[in-house]
């Protein structure tokens, strides 16, 4: 199988360009379960430090050093005590932004449910190990797909989701998603077994 792995380059550029832009790319996991691929239908653009919805708004510390780091590379966080989430680092150095990975269709290898950013990290074995681990090494990246699998999304957006603390900044639409999928985590689940032809019931 061809493999279209992006290049630093990718990360390094205006935050809301790459989360667009991420839409419709196969992230790639090598780890316990041999390859596992999922096609991204949803992801959320954060910008810190101004941006009260970024940890980095809270200042640079251990948790958040990696997002301070060079771009194209995991951020990987804890929630809740037992959600994990990926991120992707993007912009430059010094510079606190990344991009959360909300939501994947399954394409290879993976045998659990994608519709939401701890679901999919639960799905591919992503946890607290793996931050900081650069995405264009033989771990964890994101690859074009070769062209006849390559299905363009349906770009749509709106504000980002658990994030009403955040005041104005929550006002923000910087979530992006295909609105084409039924893996997006805010499709009803009558509406993605309808999708995925199990029934309404």
């Amino acid at each position: 199988m061809a493999t279209r792995k992006l290049p630093r380059s990718f990360y390094s550029r205006e935050t809301l360009a790459v989360a667009k832009e991420l839409l419709g790319l196969h992230l790639v996991r090598v780890g316990p379960h041999g390859r596992q691929v999922g096609r991204i239908v949803e992801v959320e653009a954060y910008k810190g430090p101004h941006d009260l919805a970024a940890h980095s708004s809270r200042g640079r510390t251990q948790r958040t050093e990696v997002m301070f780091g060079p771009p194209g590379h995991a951020y990987v966080y804890l929630i809740y005590g037992f959600w994990n989430c990926l991120n992707v680092v993007t912009a430059t150095s010094g510079v606190p932004h990344a991009v959360l990975i909300r939501g994947l269709e399954p394409v290879a290898g993976i045998a659990n449910t994608t519709h939401g950013p701890g679901l999919l990290c639960r799905a591919l074995e992503i946890d607290r190990t793996l931050n900081g681990t650069d995405l264009t090494g033989g771990t964890l990246w994101i690859e074009r797909p070769v062209t006849k699998d390559y299905r363009a999304p349906k770009i749509a957006r709106s504000t980002r989701i658990g994030v009403d603390y955040a005041g104005d900044w929550a006002k923000k639409p910087w979530r992006f998603f295909d609105a084409d999928s039924p893996q997006v985590s805010t499709v009803t689940a009558a509406a993605r077994r309808r999708a995925m032809g199990h029934g309404a019931g």
